[in-house]
């Protein structure tokens, strides 16, 4: 079984930890493999030196459920500790909220794709510890869905708190990979990585041998978050992505869809590794609430080849296609960007948005970005912690 960055740290506490005042950034799925939470297992390890704890996006019991919706500072009930809310009255945190700690911890489920908040708020963190001269240290976690590369580049003009950094979509690197990469991006924090013992890159999350506990409300199972690379698009749309219903990212659909027409558009993609079942279903929260949605219930069979962006990216220029006068970008505001549409910072490419209204063939669309991949590949190689197999 793989053994987490945080049972690592409690089974050979650092010896640079004596007498420093720790904070852990955390929320509720930061647990062992025996469910118990990170913050309890630091308290034991290191009495009396955790200090504060800080939140991301979705609260610290993940109870948020949608973007934009903020949670404010508190205190954990469980030990009266402080905690700082960095989706809230801000996504950065002050250089006041370091004054009080000596080495931040970070322990966060990731889900191994970009416009994933957790990873920016990382960032962020890494940011103001650089500029406060403090330490950080990321206990380090499994990508669920392995590292495999997967789409385009997010281009500079579209950095939100969606995307900071230029990566893909699918960036098949863990947490602590990813913010050794960004650190080395012109940060240059004080950063130091817990390594898992026992994954590799080649595993899904199933392998592992770890319980899920969901990071986020709409992040319920190990599928979600596999099709998530892909079904995130949906967030830019008038078209349900499933929030509101016991499937979130597995189901999509809305009133106007008409699932056969859209089957024989997608007849022309080769769509490895799922199913595609027509299906009606009701949100009960979120787009269409209440109201019947025509759609697909995505049934990944082959993991190892299925590619969600592309499927998704194919399931647009379909719904493009088969119902022009219905079918919508999603308006402004998203993720606390008034003015550019929430696709094209989703997509992080407004050419790729173009190119799907324009009806481009997405296997044509996918060797445009291969080059710029490639580089990308090159480049977090460099920050490797584990075998690829």
């Amino acid at each position: 079984m793989t053994t987490l960055g945080i049972e690592e740290l409690i089974a050979a506490p650092p010896r640079s930890f004596i007498g420093k005042r720790l904070a852990l950034l955390c929320n509720q799925a930061s647990t062992d493999s025996r469910f118990r939470h990170s913050r309890d297992l630091i308290m034991q390890a290191f009495p009396g030196q955790l200090v504060c704890l800080f939140s991301p996006q979705h609260g610290f019991f993940s109870e948020k459920q949608d973007n934009m919706i903020e949670s404010g500072h508190g205190r954990d009930l469980t030990t009266g500790l402080p905690v700082f809310s960095l989706y809230g009255e801000t996504r950065e945190p002050s250089a006041a909220m370091f004054e009080c700690f000596d080495i931040l911890l970070i322990d966060l489920q990731d889900v191994g794709t970009r416009v994933y908040t957790f990873i920016w708020t990382v960032v962020y963190c890494l940011r103001q510890a650089a500029a406060s001269g403090k330490k950080v240290v990321v206990l380090d976690r499994p990508n669920p869905i392995g590292g495999r590369l997967e789409g385009n580049l997010l281009r500079t003009e579209l950095r939100s708190f969606v995307g900071l950094h230029e990566i893909p979509m699918r960036h098949g690197l863990t947490m602590g990979e990813l913010a050794l990469l960004c650190n080395r991006d012109g940060i240059h924090a004080d950063l130091d990585v817990i390594k898992m013992q026992g994954w590799t890159r080649s595993m899904f999350f199933a392998e592992t041998g770890l319980p899920w506990v969901f990071p986020s409300p709409n992040m319920p199972t190990p599928l979600t978050a596999l099709v998530y690379p892909g079904q995130v698009l949906w967030e830019g749309t008038n078209v349900s992505e499933g929030r509101g219903t016991t499937l979130p990212f597995e189901l999509v659909g809305a009133p106007f869809i008409r699932p056969q027409d859209v089957l024989e558009r997608l007849c022309r993609t080769e769509l490895p590794g799922c199913v595609l079942r027509p299906i009606i279903f009701e949100p009960t929260s979120g787009k269409w609430a209440g109201q019947s949605c025509a759609g697909f219930h995505i049934h990944v069979t082959e993991p190892s080849c299925f590619l969600s962006y592309r499927l998704s990216l194919a399931l647009l220029e379909a719904l493009l296609h088969v119902c022009p006068q219905d079918f919508a970008w999603k308006q402004p505001p998203y993720e606390y960007e008034y003015e550019k549409l929430p696709i094209d910072l989703i997509l992080g490419d407004r050419a790729v948005r173009e190119a799907v209204e324009n009806g481009a063939d997405m296997i044509g669309l996918e060797r445009s970005w291969q080059e710029e991949l490639a580089a990308f590949d090159a480049r977090r190689r460099a920050v490797f912690l584990y075998p690829e197999r």
